[in-house]
């Protein structure tokens, strides 16, 4: 397998974005969401009452590259409809230009 050289990432740093989604398709809601921002020495805004994408795809679409996807896990049997955490977990990143 032949891969890309690394782009060249003076003056950039990375943004985290981490949704958590209603399933696994990468089209369903978000429900929950962090975000990390080192592009800034301001903490991320978590007052938000809404998600900053509906999707994942949407943030993708936004240039949001994914970087992990949470494997798929069968519940144990009698626990399908338990409330449990967060399993559909999906972490994308964004390089931007640094802020003062």
């Amino acid at each position: 397998m032949i891969s890309a050289p690394a782009a060249p990432t003076i003056g950039l740093r990375q943004k985290l974005l981490f949704l958590y989604l209603a399933n696994s398709d990468l089209h369903s809601a978000v429900v929950a969401w962090s975000t990390f921002d080192g592009t800034s020495q301001d903490r991320p805004d978590m007052d938000r009452p809404e998600p900053p994408y509906a999707t994942a795809v949407e943030a993708m679409r936004d240039g949001w590259r994914v970087i992990q996807v949470s494997p798929l896990q069968a519940p144990p049997a009698g626990r399908e409809f338990d409330v449990d955490y967060l399993k559909h977990e999906i972490i994308l990143e964004k390089l931007e230009e640094a802020r003062s």
